[in-house]
């Protein structure tokens, strides 16, 4: 048992210096562009910037229009399928996970082949359809966690139960969505809400390809020029990562089907 627990806490020992070293080494580096001394001038410089908030804002915007789509679609599609149509669960599952095996480059080329500006439909011909465009393919990217929440919160609940009661009031099935389950898997929503959240504000694939000003192509660009300003977005965008992984463990301490 002790030789357990040594080898237990040295490998949680190694895996910590693995990973926080890099992050320390990249905080402390961020420190250091006043000569001589250490300052937070790199990290006044990025969010002085015009172009830094300007990226941040439409990448935030952006994913909060993701969020919204990728629920709406998700939500009732979860719910469905588990409550009336069990037999599509496995077809739906595989659906969800195509995002996850088919790689994003692959994916931006067949948009712009489909909504190039010598197609039909050319969505890339102005900024308001290359803007949709992109919504779009970031709904597909984050269509796996999206799902995986809600359907994990699902599991904890009766949704049966639930809607026959509801029905037996006289609900209708939008209402029953909305009013009853909704609040029940609420958890779940936000988990993958702010999952969808982490991915579109540091994605670079979509946003590059399209020629759109997302924070991601931002941060390329700024790492290609500078020295310590990189260093201090690389810092932020982790801070940003880990407020969404926080989040969810705050939203997810609660049991979903608590709220009946």
């Amino acid at each position: 048992m002790t030789r357990g627990r040594l080898g237990a806490w040295a490998a949680v020992a190694l895996g910590a210096v693995y990973f926080l070293a890099p992050l320390v080494a990249t905080f402390e580096f961020s420190l250091r562009m006043r000569r001589g001394q250490y300052s937070f001038d790199a990290y006044e410089t990025v969010f002085a910037s015009g172009a830094f908030r300007e990226s941040f804002l439409y990448s935030t915007v952006l994913a909060l229009a993701t969020i919204v789509v990728v629920a709406a679609l998700v939500v009732p599609t979860a719910y469905f399928v588990r409550l009336r149509l069990p037999r599509l669960a496995g077809i739906v599952e595989f659906i969800t996970l195509l995002p996850l095996v088919i790689p994003a480059i692959v994916l931006v080329f067949g948009y712009i082949r489909l909504y190039g500006s010598s197609s039909a439909l050319p969505l890339t011909g102005s900024s308001l359809g290359a803007d949709a465009l992109l919504m779009f393919g970031y709904v597909g990217l984050g269509l796996p966690y999206m799902y995986r929440a809600v359907d994990t919160a699902l599991q904890a609940i009766d949704a049966r139960t639930l809607t026959e009661a509801a029905e037996s009031q006289g609900a209708g099935s939008l209402r029953i969505l909305v009013e009853v389950i909704l609040p029940n898997i609420r958890s779940g929503v936000l988990s993958g809400a702010f999952l969808t959240f982490a991915i579109v504000i540091g994605e670079f694939t979509f946003a590059s390809l399209l020629d759109r000003p997302a924070f991601g192509p931002y941060l390329q660009r700024i790492g290609a020029s500078r020295a310590y300003e990189p260093a201090a977005l690389a810092i932020v965008a982790f801070a940003l990562t880990w407020a969404s992984l926080g989040l969810i463990h705050l939203v997810g301490g609660a049991s979903p089907g608590a709220k009946r």
